[in-house]
């Protein structure tokens, strides 16, 4: 046996699975026995003030699901509530492990507490081995010719899909080696509740858990993957893949889902191999500009830009309140599923940003408190995309126009009626913009405006002119 340590720990944190799982697979490899934890961090719970937490929820039914699996091979995963920097030393000296396996995280909170928890086990003399797990190509792995990282996402892309063809996609199988799972006596599940949380709505959403959960979606999207491209748009049929939550805690593999979008071959898989490479640029600009991790513009220049910053606007934002159809919908969607399309996140950001003339800021924290698939990388580069802000961004001067967007991409209003259901009675000419109708014959109009739904609180062109202004840095300053 080539084992280097009898025992060691794998440390699960954002990989909540037992199959191609780096760390994982070679704790499996190198030790004789190997024990499984997971921390419910302190540190990030107690800075949630929403104790009704969807994401809280989904990675205790994900943990849940692990300890299912765990137990049928006669072992467990020890979950404990706490500070990790002083939980996982206690753990390490407690199970007598070697070393601690874990898979890397790139965040700033994550990059200190992984340094602590080192020092602290180096003092001790026990080993920590780092695998890059959630990406598939991280940090400066993917550079451009000069040797710097990429700022623009297209020769990015072009970069990664060349390395792809070369050197393939390696996953890992855990499978072999799981007799080496310590055999352990189960212990109880923490609750929702020890942790200072209560259920929330998630059940009745129809959401699917843990790495089973992730797999029968894989298995529906694979059906409707060739049809990815033209239909991924569109918010009131199924289009996308709903997989955004299981990428995010990693019940399902990344690798897996680009060796599948690689082995469909067509138009729609390879716009969703797109969309994952995406995800692994906006991982390597957290990476390689950390000042983005600091609420900093990625081009700080616009960090000059004064925002307007209307309290009243921000929260009829949040309240789906705009009297615009497209984003009042979206945002009830947001609140209500802790979910929103993709499409529709570009133009509510567009809407606040540009219309409203609200820092992005404020949006990227509220998405943050509010999306189940919340990912610090993917929302900061979807909101600089939007603010003009980012790298590779949309240029100030392009601005949604949220009824044409609507109508383009909700043309029956159809997810308008799902979620503003008072709006459900209007034809589709009506429908996006309900106050043009109302005005031309309010006596016979089936709402009353400012009653049963409100009037737009901005005009939208007049809006635009501002933001042009706005973001013209000759007028600052």
């Amino acid at each position: 046996m080539n084992n280097h340590y009898k025992k060691s720990l794998v440390w699960f944190r954002r990989d909540l699975r037992l199959y191609d799982q780096a760390a994982l697979f070679h704790a499996l490899e190198l030790s004789e026995s190997v024990c499984c934890c997971f921390i419910f961090d302190a540190n990030i719970l107690h800075k949630l003030t929403n104790k009704e937490d969807r994401r809280v929820e989904f990675i205790w039914e994900s943990i849940r699901c692990l300890k299912e699996e765990l137990n049928a091979l006669g072992s467990d995963i020890l979950v404990r509530f706490g500070e990790p920097q002083k939980l996982i030393p206690q753990l390490m000296h407690d199970l007598n492990c070697e070393a601690l396996f874990i898979n890397k995280d790139y965040e700033d909170y994550a990059l200190t507490r992984d340094k602590e928890v080192a020092l602290a086990l180096a003092k001790v003399n026990k080993k920590v081995h780092k695998y890059k797990d959630q990406v598939l190509f991280e940090e400066k792995e993917i550079l451009t010719a000069t040797g710097n990282p990429y700022t623009v996402f297209s020769p990015y892309r072009n970069n990664v899909l060349k390395k792809i063809e070369f050197e393939g996609i390696q996953q890992f199988n855990c499978e072999k080696n799981k007799n080496r799972f310590a055999q352990t006596n189960t212990e109880n599940l923490i609750s929702l509740e020890q942790l200072g949380f209560k259920q929330t709505n998630i059940q009745s959403l129809k959401i699917h858990f843990g790495t089973k959960g992730g797999i029968l979606l894989i298995d529906d999207f694979k059906e409707r993957l060739h049809q990815y491209k033209e239909k991924r748009d569109f918010p009131a049929i199924k289009g996308v893949s709903y997989l955004s939550v299981h990428n995010r805690f990693g019940t399902i593999s990344v690798r897996h889902l680009a060796k599948l979008a690689l082995e469909k071959m067509s138009q729609g898989s390879a716009a969703w191999l797109n969309e994952l490479i995406w995800r692994d640029f906006y991982f390597q600009i957290l990476a390689n500009f950390p000042h983005i991790n600091h609420a900093k513009s990625f081009k700080t220049q616009f960090d000059a830009v004064r925002f307007e910053n209307n309290e009243g606007f921000f929260n009829a934002w949040k309240n789906a309140e705009t009297g615009f159809p497209i984003i009042d919908a979206a945002m009830s969607q947001l609140n209500q599923t802790g979910f929103m399309h993709n499409r529709l996140r570009m133009v509510v950001a567009s809407f606040l940003v540009k219309d409203l003339l609200i820092d992005w800021r404020w949006g990227e924290s509220y998405f943050a408190e509010k999306l189940i698939d919340y990912d610090f990388s993917a929302n900061n580069g979807g909101w600089q995309w939007a603010a003009s802000t980012g790298c590779d961004a949309q240029p100030w001067f392009r601005i949604f126009n949220p009824i044409l967007q609507s109508e383009k991409f909700d043309a029956e209003g159809k997810f308008i009626k799902k979620y503003i259901p008072v709006l459900s009675e209007l034809p589709k000419k009506e429908i996006h913009a309900p106050w043009v109708a109302y005005e031309k014959n309010p006596l016979t109009f089936q709402l009353r405006l400012g009653k049963d739904y409100p009037w737009p609180i901005v005009n939208h062109k007049e809006q635009r002119e501002k933001a042009l202004k706005m973001y013209d840095l000759k007028n600052v300053g």
